[in-house]
């Protein structure tokens, strides 16, 4: 038996005492991860924002085993957003359509969700009505003309059902139901309304594709309220996507349980927290590289110089030598060599103690 079978669905319950404690850690580190980017300028929000955006799009769509281009996606956003920003490249439609989802979700955080809406959001992320190989109702809801929505796993002929939602006869009255709590019930904190949120859509299931992406973006839109800014300094999709094992695990576990739902917010909010963690490690590395640009901002550098130096303070793997750079920076090794011994010279990259084969390089710390 599902969650939506149960006779009092959709009235879902709670342990708020044994929650109060960890929603009251995640407050505290939301407060004060918001209250920290507040003291900084316009220029290191906006390249923050402009991170944490592209992060959450990415990890989103990976979860549901997409891929998309970084590059494009970071190029999107910034248009979209205004943002001056250089080095942009041409995106396709359907990553300009997930980018408009996010950014009207985030945005316009404030604004009533309808079905208009949701339809408008679904029709953004299948542009050409189709996912993948196959051709899909866009911006509308589904009907099941294929047979019952199910989620499955497994070989062909060996799949295994992990959750059936409900009918598609049932979508628009549960869609209705779902709105008006989304729309009017204010009793409930917002974060954990989110997670709630979450939980509701993805379990009603109303599209033939892209439910999954459009539950993550409504959590983010009540994220959004609870911080009261559009600006987002840190990305649930992000720690989702390094969690998509249990994810799946404690969605599965609770649509197949009770009405009951404590220990799924539980899980969001402890996610959450990891999530909010993880973007402090990112922020800062933020800020360190574009005070590290302001610092070096009237030194000579080449393409390749700056390509290979935002790469060292982003996250380069391994170590950095003459080969890796002329690898990376598709040129002679020796021309390798003359980029990183001019870096030396302006005691920007520090040589390593070690020799021969073994030299390699780093940033010099401030």
């Amino acid at each position: 038996m599902y969650i939506y079978n149960h006779p009092n669905w959709p009235v879902l319950e709670w342990n708020s005492e044994k929650l109060l404690p960890l929603l009251s850690l995640v407050r505290n580190r939301q407060g004060k991860l918001i209250g920290k980017m507040g003291t900084l300028g316009f220029e290191l929000r906006n390249a923050a924002n402009l991170e944490i955006l592209t992060q959450e799009i990415i990890k989103s769509t990976e979860i549901e085993g997409e891929h998309l281009d970084r590059d494009q996606v970071r190029s999107s956003i910034a248009r979209r957003l205004g943002l001056d920003v250089s080095g942009l490249i041409d995106s396709p439609r359907h990553v300009d359509g997930i980018v408009d989802v996010m950014i009207d979700a985030t945005r316009n955080f404030d604004k009533e969700l309808n079905s208009e809406r949701l339809f408008s959001w679904h029709s953004s992320l299948f542009p050409t009505g189709r996912s993948g190989m196959y051709k899909i109702i866009a911006g509308q809801w589904r009907d099941d003309s294929t047979g019952p929505m199910q989620v499955v796993s497994g070989a062909l002929g060996k799949e295994r059902v992990h959750f059936q939602a409900p009918p598609a006869s049932h979508v628009e009255n549960e869609i209705r139901l779902f709105l008006d709590w989304f729309n009017l019930e204010e009793e409930t904190d917002l974060v954990l309304k989110a997670a709630i949120a979450h939980l509701w859509f993805v379990t009603i299931h109303p599209f033939e594709d892209g439910n999954g992406r459009i539950s993550r973006a409504l959590s983010d839109m009540l994220l959004a309220r609870s911080d009261e800014q559009s600006y987002r300094f840190y990305s649930m999709s992000t720690q989702i996507r390094k969690e998509r094992n249990g994810y799946y695990d404690i969605l599965e576990k609770t649509q197949k349980g009770s009405l009951d739902i404590t220990n799924w917010i539980e899980w969001f909010l402890n996610t959450l927290l990891r999530a909010i963690e993880h973007s402090e490690k990112l922020l800062e590395k933020i800020i360190h590289k574009h005070y590290f640009w302001i610092k070096h901002a009237g030194v000579t550098l080449n393409d390749r110089q700056k390509m290979i130096l935002n790469m060292l303070l982003d996250d380069f793997e391994g170590v950095l030598n003459s080969k890796k750079w002329a690898k990376i920076a598709k040129c002679s090794q020796d021309t390798a060599l003359r980029d990183i011994q001019d870096l030396v010279e302006k005691e920007i990259l520090i040589k390593s103690e070690q020799g021969g084969r073994s030299t390699n390089y780093t940033l010099m710390k401030a």
